[in-house]
């Protein structure tokens, strides 16, 4: 069983002896080298250790650090959950920090909505809501002291030079003309560069490591570029702005974060991470201890894309109905779907964290959703294709109460009232004129309950001239009503739900699907094996997405991901609120739509449903 986030190191579990090489790993106090097991958190126990250790004073800072580019998607709210939930388990904090070092991509509006999305995911910063913006004064004075001190220096050479002298994974890069300009040249060029002198792209600032390190991430490093363009915070004040690796680290250090939890592409980025807040601490610029950068698997989710660029395509071309389209992968999207937090929470806890990258089927994201909507959401019924259904022998204009749970496994929860009638309406697939092997709902001559009322058999039913069933005909046994001592005195094998004409009220239902109709948009359609997972999206600097492949995400949309149809349903949906959640028993989890659902207007959006029917196909 699944141990809640928060208990964890509350009540640990029992491990086995370590072997040779965790116990070797161990003494060494390497700590990335010890093996992780599938579906664990190892970061617990690093956190675990440090506290044990007293390294942090028994402080637990995390931190969540979006870039306000976009909407989150179900890859962000691992990470949400990941960081806000290690620091609450520890009584620490976990920071909200905006990437805000790209004016000509970010807005306020995105600001808003991943605020509002932490928000819905349960989780909440207090006081420690941030932006990389706030500390631009910061970052450019400690950009002053690595020129003092030689450690940068500004290179003009054309973004083309750049990339040909940065050398590649075999060949190491070679020094620019610029690299040894002297302490006085280099800041009289960056403070004419902050001045706002020279056009974007006429110069960067870049840090002197090593042009020979067989880690590219060192080759000297650029960190500030020239960018005339207005910030949605700071306006015009400045022309230049920091890299997202030089700003990321020293923000952390600014705020005393301890544990700075990316994803796994940003490994090899560690090393530079370390030297830039060493070199400050060292120069006295940093308090000790300084924060430690820790690596895990982003999640690679099939049946998806997470990528910006291509989340962006599909709502630019029209492809589904904006960012909260619930068929989207964006939190905004699940919102209005359906999903819940919890189950949100539950499914981070279930795929674990691990620094192997590997694939997690939709299917377990659904499942988990179904579990935790199985316990919380309250049942209704709704007709989704309606069929008129006449008990012959019922009074006319009579009526009676029958009476349904509220949630069967939660009788606390009361019962609800459903009247019956004379007419009814069911669901067109519970009657067959010739029925199949196996069927035990509506036939000539079958016999079945309705659900919460009495036993009926069919008698006759009607045709249009197109052959379709028009009407089912039946008479029912007033004996066998259900809570009744004759309910139990006679079997039978079918059980159909069904809805008063008279009292059914009309809704919209959406029956939303998977977006696409194959596990990995994009591949070859003959390609059998998955695709490696470093093909999947980033978390963050997601913009790369890797080769191009033969087909293109779009062919692989799903045609019958969106279907609308007109229902029925029991008059206590209409009262409904938005983001109101029920089982409509028998067809699955829906949700009264946070946008559209309203008094006089019943709008329902499947949310998942009742079994997974995808590992079939």
């Amino acid at each position: 069983m699944n141990k809640p986030l928060h208990a964890a190191l509350r009540d640990p579990a029992p491990s086995a002896s370590p072997d040779r090489a965790t116990a070797d790993a161990r003494r060494k106090g390497d700590r990335d080298a010890l093996p992780i097991s599938a579906g664990s958190n190892f970061l617990r126990a690093i956190i675990a250790e440090d506290n044990a250790d007293d390294k942090y004073g028994g402080r637990v800072v995390t931190r969540f650090p979006p870039e306000p580019n976009g909407y989150l998607h179900y890859g962000h709210a691992k990470s949400i959950v990941l960081n806000f939930g290690l620091a609450a388990e520890n009584g620490g904090t976990c920071h909200l920090r905006f990437d805000d070092t790209n004016p000509l991509k970010e807005d306020v509006e995105y600001e808003d909505s991943i605020a509002a999305s932490v928000r819905w995911l349960g989780y909440d910063w207090g006081s420690h809501r941030y932006h990389a913006s706030d500390y631009y004064g910061v970052l450019y004075e400690f950009a002053e002291w690595f020129v003092t001190r030689g450690l940068a220096y500004v290179d003009s050479q054309s973004a083309e030079e750049l990339r040909a002298t940065r050398g590649t994974l075999t060949e190491p890069g070679v020094a620019g003309p610029y690299r040894d300009r002297s302490v006085e040249e280099n800041l009289d060029l960056l403070r004419r560069m902050r001045a706002g002198e020279f056009s974007d792209g006429a110069h960067v600032l870049r840090l002197r490591i090593d042009m020979a390190s067989p880690n590219l991430n060192l080759r000297d490093p650029v960190v500030y570029r020239i960018r005339h363009a207005r910030h949605h915070r700071t306006g015009d004040r400045w022309c230049i702005y920091p890299l997202y690796d030089y700003t990321h680290c020293i923000s952390d250090a600014l705020e005393r974060v301890t544990h700075s939890i990316c994803t796994l592409e940003f490994q090899d980025h560690r090393p530079l991470y370390d030297w830039i807040i060493e070199k400050l601490a060292e120069g006295g610029k940093l308090e000790r201890p300084l924060p430690r950068q820790y690596e895990f698997a982003r999640l690679n989710l099939t049946y998806v894309v997470l990528s910006k660029r291509k989340l962006l395509q599909l709502v630019e071309e029209g492809h589904v109905d904006g960012w909260d389209d619930p068929r989207m992968p964006t939190l905004v999207g699940a919102r209005r779907r359906g999903f819940t937090p919890a189950g949100f929470r539950m499914f981070a806890e279930r795929i674990g964290v691990s620094k192997s990258d590997s694939w997690i089927d939709m299917g377990v994201l659904e499942e988990t959703m179904r579990d935790e909507l199985n316990a919380s959401a309250q049942r209704r019924i709704a007709i989704l294709d309606p069929l008129r259904l006449v008990i012959e022998n019922y009074p006319e204009g009579a009526s009676e109460d029958c009476f349904a749970p509220n949630h069967p496994q939660q009788p606390e929860l009361g019962r609800r009232v459903l009247s019956l009638a004379r007419e009814l309406r069911i669901e067109r697939d519970d009657f067959a004129e010739v029925p199949p092997k196996g069927y035990f709902r509506l036939s000539p001559g079958a016999e079945v309950r309705l659900r919460y009322g009495y036993i009926v058999r069919c008698t006759g039913f009607e045709k249009d001239a197109d052959g379709n069933v028009t009407l089912v005909r039946c008479t029912y046994d007033p004996a066998t009503r259900s809570g009744t001592a004759g309910a139990d005195a006679r079997k039978v094998k079918g059980n159909i739900h069904w809805l008063a004409a008279d009292h059914a009220v009309p809704a919209e239902v959406r029956l939303y699907d998977r977006l696409f109709r194959v596990p990995y948009p994009g591949t070859r359609a003959a390609e059998e094996a998955e695709p490696a997972p470093h093909h999947a999206v980033a978390l963050a600097g997601d913009e790369a997405d890797g080769e191009e492949r033969e087909r293109t995400f779009l062919d692989d949309l799903n045609p019958a991901s969106k279907r609308v149809i007109t229902a029925l349903v029991e008059p206590a949906l209409a009262s409904a609120a938005a983001e109101e959640r029920f089982q409509f028993e028998r067809h699955g989890y829906f949700v009264a739509d946070l946008e559209d659902h309203r008094a006089g207007r019943a709008v329902f959006n499947r949310t998942v449903t009742l079994r997974d029917s995808w590992t079939r196909k």
